[in-house]
């Protein structure tokens, strides 16, 4: 028997019990992991709230960091007691074990430790392809980049630095703003006491910028739109404040023939070279010193409601743990 964090219905961080499982021996293509640490991410909040609906009872979770314990048959490359870590479905990583699929592991290297890379592994591999495959950002270029201090924000700072790109990032209060100048951000804005349409436009001249990042969704969604230059990319990869309202595909026209996508972390590491590749890239920087991950909150496994509640109520920074 193990810990876990399950929920049988929808709803606010109540929902999720802190309960005893079966793990069970792994199947052909899993692995048993013994985590160290576990990832917090708010698409954790999303399924939830059942804004992305999954089969009741579940577990949550999609990022972690731990041991291979078991290993079940027709498995190639991981073996029982290699240091592994992972980001994506299926949900379940609210666990001090689990039993799941070989195909989204990674191993870890050694020089990085399992609270840093359950800290990282969605949120970095997040940014390695927003930030070099769907929009491919070139030094001197000047981009936006919402939620600068948030988890993704923090690394997407430190990684546009490091590839000469002047980042402006949107935060909340005066703390943050200093938190994401710290880590590199070239401008940033406080949405509460300024209009981040006109900054952006001071910022570059009036031209606005090639490409915006945008996590927080319904609040921030047409003012972004507002920010880009003509046949700029809108890249709306999260949805905080809540889902973007349907809107006419006209808009993008009379703003300048702008380009819209939606990506999902899953669709960039389908493959094993395709994630093997993206993963590499984050370890790389990470081991570089060119990116430092930023853990600044910690909870207990059993109190993981608090931080749903601190996470959605944008009490947190940089990124956060729970610890089995």
């Amino acid at each position: 028997m193990a810990k876990a964090i399950r929920m049988s219905k929808t709803g606010g961080p109540e929902v999720m019990e802190y309960v005893d499982v079966e793990v069970g021996e792994p199947g052909p293509g899993e692995v048993r992991i013994r985590h160290a640490a576990v990832g917090l991410n708010f698409i954790d909040c999303y399924f939830r709230s059942g804004l992305y609906p999954q089969p009741l009872p579940a577990g949550l979770g999609q990022e972690a960091a731990g041991t291979i314990e078991a290993v079940g048959a027709g498995v190639a490359g991981f073996q029982v007691g290699d240091r592994v870590a992972y980001a994506g479905r299926p949900n379940g990583a609210y666990a001090e074990a689990r039993v799941m699929p070989a195909d989204i592991l990674v191993k870890l290297p050694d020089a990085i430790s399992f609270d840093t890379a359950a800290a990282m592994m969605l949120q970095g591999m997040t940014v390695q392809y927003l930030l070099r495959q769907t929009y491919a950002v070139q030094p001197g270029e000047t981009i936006l980049f919402h939620a600068a201090a948030g988890g993704i924000g923090l690394i997407a700072c430190q990684w546009a630095r490091a590839l000469g790109v002047n980042l402006i990032g949107t935060v909340s209060s005066d703390e943050k703003a200093a938190l994401a100048k710290q880590h590199g951000a070239a401008h940033v804005i406080n949405y509460t006491t300024e209009n981040f349409v006109e900054r952006v436009k001071e910022i570059t001249g009036g031209k606005g910028v090639p490409v915006v990042y945008d996590a927080i969704g319904k609040d921030t969604f047409t003012g972004s739109l507002d920010c880009l230059r003509p046949r700029g990319m809108m890249v709306s990869f999260g949805n905080a404040s809540g889902p973007v309202a349907p809107f006419g595909v006209s808009e993008l026209a009379s703003r300048g023939s702008l380009f819209l996508t939606r990506p999902s972390l899953g669709n960039y590491i389908a493959t094993r070279p395709e994630l093997d590749a993206t993963a590499g890239d984050l370890f790389d920087m990470v081991q570089s010193g060119k990116i430092s991950i930023e853990i600044n909150q910690r909870y207990a496994l059993k109190d993981v409601g608090q931080a749903h509640a601190d996470l959605e109520g944008r009490k947190t920074t940089g990124s956060t743990i729970l610890i089995p």
